[in-house]
């Protein structure tokens, strides 16, 4: 039985009957360009194989129940009192509601199931999986005729104003557009995108989670949008046409910014734009099958989460060291917000359960728990698995 068929029959034993529409909403990697979608820069994430699974049905009233199978909970409450709740998970969903109030859009109570297999806390964004199923089942259920655009942005408003995460827009359109057999080269300003083919060939990609979520994660995310903004308030007083660190180039930062702004801000803003540089060539190395090359700027990519935005954890570089002494991974770093969670690793597929064994082993050795491994492929983005089109 499918991960869509146990949720949908958990449904029905609840509810006492079979839900309206199912929702498969997929978690996301990023290949290369961390913490540069807030700063308007580019992106190149992908929908993975690990989803969260939405049954949802429209009931008569304003009620609103909701239960989520893997934390066997349930939250219940009214449409028309959206308050946070102290279980965490209902917040993405109620956010989602909260947008389509504000548009004034006729939605009416909900009885929600989810469950999935997206790694908690490994930064696969669970959350921006949940608010887009959530967004499309609303669209679907209530035949509202958004388009996946509006949906993303309702998404990503939704985690900003109501769950009080100030993240970019990458994660929600990941989600929301993924490709199988694509990574999704994004331009965080203009939402133009582009499909790039990913034909790994004799690689595979691997996740390495740390199984650790410093504290610091969530109040730092902030901070560093914070830091990136004063960085571009700075640069504003000398380039009037720089409204954001996309506009900044390397000339800006090292002969302009450097005089003016504390070192913690420069490293900033000089992490974003040589990030933003990496991607671009990162992409042409892909476009041409050079993994070498794409390897080379994932590593770089680390070192400048690690020294310069100071993102990453000994965990996380500890796991990315390990790579590098392992001929068989062409490029390696962290991935996500930081402070825990995950490195991507573009591995060989001949080699690749020694390589997890080996790695499990020193990690295990260093820091005495065990790493989760999880071999990813690329998926199509958030959509209907049952019900209305």
């Amino acid at each position: 039985m499918s991960q869509h068929q146990i949720i949908a029959k958990k449904f029905s034993s609840i509810f006492k009957v079979a839900p309206q529409l199912v929702v498969a909403c997929p978690g996301r990697i990023n290949l290369i360009g961390e913490h540069t979608d807030y700063n308007n820069g580019f992106v190149l994430p992908a929908a993975i194989d690990k989803m969260i699974t939405i049954a949802i049905s429209r009931r008569k009233d304003n009620l609103l129940h909701f239960v989520a199978v893997d934390f066997d909970q349930q939250f219940k409450g009214k449409l028309d009192k959206l308050d946070r709740s102290p279980q965490l998970w209902p917040d993405y969903i109620n956010g989602v509601l909260e947008q389509f109030r504000k548009k004034n859009f006729a939605i009416g109570g909900l009885n929600i199931v989810i469950g999935g297999d997206i790694p908690a806390g490994a930064g696969l964004s669970s959350s921006a999986a949940l608010e887009c199923g959530i967004a499309f089942g609303l669209n679907e259920l209530f035949e509202l005729s958004l388009d996946k655009f509006e949906l993303v942005k309702m998404a990503q408003a939704a985690e900003n104003e109501f769950v009080g995460v100030r993240c970019g827009i990458m994660d929600q359109f990941a989600s929301m557009f993924g490709k199988e057999g694509h990574a999704i080269l994004l331009d965080c300003r203009s939402l133009k995108y582009e499909y790039v083919p990913l034909d790994l060939h004799q690689h595979e990609i691997l996740l390495m989670d740390t199984r650790v979520k410093h504290s610091l994660a969530a109040g730092e995310y902030n901070v560093r949008r914070k830091q990136c903004e004063q960085g571009v308030t700075a640069l504003r007083k000398v380039y009037p046409q720089v409204e954001s660190l996309r506009d900044a180039n390397r000339a800006m930062i090292e002969y302009t910014l450097k005089d003016l702004v504390p070192e913690t801000i420069y490293n900033r803003c000089k992490y974003v734009v040589e990030e933003n540089l990496r991607l671009q060539v990162g992409c042409e190395a892909l476009r041409r099958n050079d993994i070498v090359t794409f390897g080379k700027k994932m590593y770089a990519s680390h070192m400048g989460l690690s020294k310069l935005y100071e993102v990453s954890c000994p965990e996380l570089d500890y796991l990315v060291d390990l790579a590098r002494e392992e001929y068989s991974i062409a490029g390696a770093r962290m991935m996500g917000g930081g402070f825990g969670g995950c490195t991507i690793n573009i591995v060989k597929k001949s080699s690749i359960n020694e390589v997890i064994e080996r790695m499990s082993i020193a990690f295990k050795a260093r820091f005495g728990i065990e790493p989760l491994a999880y071999k990813c492929n690329l998926s199509n983005g958030t959509h209907s698995v049952s019900g209305k089109k």
